[in-house]
């Protein structure tokens, strides 16, 4: 996708929308610490677009899971993940312990990221055998997964409740275990199912 300086993309107005459900959502979220949390990732991708991004070339699959997981974000801040209606319906409807829409975040953030990681070492050319690739991609995604299991850690130690809520382990003691497993799963569909449009995709420019 070449960036084109002299009008709005679809891109950006894509981004614009984004940006609008972002600051909607904060009007009245559930828990304003965990609305914080949560969407933060999904406001500094914003500045970085508006900044920097939209000037360089972006495949539509990277652009498009992006933005899938940046609108995962946001529901997850309005509601809290263990509230959001979605996932309660399908806890009913399914019959289990729990709502899964916190499993769906964290598929994400294993689905979204090995795209980005992938676009970026191959038009960069920092990683040239496409084996070794897929590893190393997956690989990132699960180091940062690792690292945001750290991050809800501390916050819910230092943070009483709204850290407990942004925890989202509702009980269960596999949580961490269970939210990188997901993360695993994410991002090795993604490599696996993507790999060829992608490609396609960033030969075009």
């Amino acid at each position: 996708m070449a960036p084109n300086h002299g009008r709005l993309r679809v891109t950006d107005w894509t981004v614009l929308a984004l940006t609008l459900f972002l600051a909607w959502s904060g009007v009245s979220p559930n828990d304003r610490i965990v609305w914080v949390l949560e969407v933060f990732w999904v406001a500094i991708a914003v500045v970085m677009w508006a900044v920097w991004l939209r000037k360089h070339p972006v495949t539509t699959i990277t652009f498009t899971v992006v933005v899938m997981h940046a609108v995962i974000l946001i529901i997850g801040g309005i509601y809290t993940y263990s509230k959001v209606p979605v996932g309660a319906l399908v806890q009913e409807w399914m019959g289990r312990p729990r709502n899964d829409y916190d499993r769906l975040g964290h598929f994400a953030q294993g689905f979204a990221p090995a795209l980005v990681w992938r676009e970026v070492f191959i038009r960069n050319a920092i990683v040239v055998a496409r084996g070794w690739l897929a590893v190393i991609v997956v690989g990132m995604c699960l180091a940062f997964s690792a690292m945001f299991e750290l991050f809800e850690f501390a916050v819910a130690v230092l943070a009483g409740e709204p850290g407990v809520n942004f925890l989202g382990a509702q009980g269960d003691e596999w949580d961490a275990q269970w939210d990188m497993f997901f993360c695993f799963v994410g991002a090795t569909l993604a490599v696996m199912l993507f790999w060829k449009v992608q490609d396609r995709q960033i030969a075009r420019g």
